[in-house]
């Protein structure tokens, strides 16, 4: 009981705790929303992701992880505190030894702010562990065996994409490009096409409700508000999926240039091994419709989606919190 055991998948949009024993115990939004006035922490999670874009002058909403990395140190410590006391109630009293997914092409300063906030936020200890490798454990994917497996993780802020043998990464190639910047894709496309400003919240809306990776033969509608950048009134137009298609094309053809770059540096053996099993997807980008058609089209290799691909990182990351012993060689460099 007083060996507390915390998993944090520390992502730019989400993210996700597990307890040791208790499974996942908290996924928020990876957003805090802070007074100017007395430098107070407001709320953090769901209730401060519902502020953004609504807050008047005295409270500034800060996404504290830009691109699967800190952007702000203090807030990043802030939210890290408050999800490990949601987690454990004795935090106090025991502190907890932590493991933090960290994106593969962290630099080894990035990788110290992440286990130095850890560690001030009221860790005991912290690792940090690489996401594709997590990622590949919560998919399923027999990690230690000595055929290649591939895995694209497309999270909020990066795209992860690596060749896993034996235990470790063989190849791997992570651009700043996801989630995060396929909602600026759809709201550029609005603001051009339609002369409509909208919020990172409803373009994150309409990538969720008509988002597609690929056109489709039926068309679907969707009905979002936003203010007439002439006029500067309120006005409402209908987008349809293929126009999200055509919105996001640029975006995703970046995520498929880092597949083929990995698939061009990955041994020949490797490569077969590849082709007979497949590419895996994880992370929330996995969830837009016919992306893993728009890959498997592009780079010939068949492609499918993990089972519950949200929580792939944060599973891996649980498995490894649970067999510590056995995955400290492999996947961790403590501080």
């Amino acid at each position: 009981m007083f060996n507390n055991k915390i998993a944090i998948d520390l992502g730019t949009c989400n993210s996700l705790v597990y307890v040791r024993g208790k499974g996942i115990v908290l996924s928020e939004p990876s957003v805090v929303a802070v007074s100017l006035s007395d430098n107070r922490i407001l709320a953090v999670g769901e209730a401060a992701k519902e502020m953004i874009g609504r807050t008047p002058a005295d409270i500034k909403v800060y996404r504290p992880l830009k691109d699967g990395v800190i952007g702000d140190y203090k807030v990043t410590q802030a939210m890290m505190k408050h999800f490990i006391s949601r987690a454990t109630p004795n935090f106090r009293f025991f502190k907890p030894e932590l493991v933090i997914s960290v994106p593969a092409g962290i630099t080894s300063t990035e990788r110290r702010a992440v286990i130095e906030a850890a560690l001030s936020a009221g860790a005991r200890s912290a690792f940090v562990a690489k996401e594709p490798i997590l990622a590949a454990i919560g998919a399923g994917i027999p990690i230690n065996s000595s055929s290649g497996h591939m895995i694209i993780d497309i999270g909020g802020g990066t795209s992860e994409v690596a060749v896993i043998s034996l235990g470790g990464i063989v190849t791997a190639h992570s651009v700043r490009v996801a989630g995060d910047k396929i909602d600026m894709a759809i709201t550029e496309y609005i603001k051009k096409k339609y002369n409509l400003a909208i919020g990172t919240q409803s373009a994150e809306e309409i990538k969720i409700k008509v988002g597609t990776a690929l056109p489709q033969k039926e068309l679907r509608y969707m009905e979002i508000q936003g203010r007439d950048l002439i006029l500067g009134l309120p006005r409402n137009i209908k987008i349809s999926n293929n126009e999200v298609c055509e919105a996001i094309s640029d975006t995703l053809s970046e995520i498929i240039q880092a597949v083929k770059q990995v698939l061009s540096e990955t041994p020949p053996e490797l490569s077969a091994d590849i082709m007979n099993k497949g590419i895996i997807m994880a992370g929330g980008g996995a969830l837009l419709p016919k992306i893993n058609e728009l890959v498997a089209q592009s780079t010939g290799v068949p492609c499918f989606i993990a089972e519950e691909p949200l929580f792939c990182v944060i599973k891996g990351t649980g498995t490894v919190l649970e067999h510590l012993e056995e995955y400290k060689k492999v996947v961790m460099t403590k501080k």
